[in-house]
């Protein structure tokens, strides 16, 4: 990358989700506010870094904008819980009802489930 920071490149900015993105929006946008009044006040002394920022800012607007078209993507999304934990955890949920379960009735239903769920659970295994 010629100009911008080291740290805004195009492959980074990908890796990152929404939230760290309009932070990192922000951040460019607060650095380059501040770049201008540098200038305006004639402290400036990189003018360069202006136009490192203005880029920036324009890459991550690209970025967003890709994801919003749905050409880019933003980075996956943890997995679900599989298959087996779920039914481990309405085994679980189960076996709480039956402990709690003040009439007989109750208590046999919640085993049922515990029955089926662990049934499940080896099918799966």
């Amino acid at each position: 990358m010629a100009v911008g920071t080291k740290d805004l490149a195009p492959e980074q900015l990908r890796g990152l989700d929404d939230t760290k993105l309009a932070d990192e929006l922000k951040k460019a946008k607060e650095e380059l506010f501040n770049l201008r009044f540098q200038s305006a006040t004639g402290q400036l002394d990189n003018h360069g870094r202006l136009r490192a920022v203005k880029k920036d800012i324009a890459r991550i607007y690209t970025e967003m904008r890709e994801r919003e078209l749905g050409i880019g993507s933003a980075p996956a999304a943890p997995k679900a819980p599989e298959k087996a934990e779920k039914v481990e955890k309405k085994a679980a949920k189960a076996d709480k009802k039956a402990d709690k379960a003040d009439k007989p009735e109750k208590a046999d239903k919640a085993e049922k489930k515990a029955k089926k769920a662990d049934k499940a659970q080896e099918a799966d295994a």
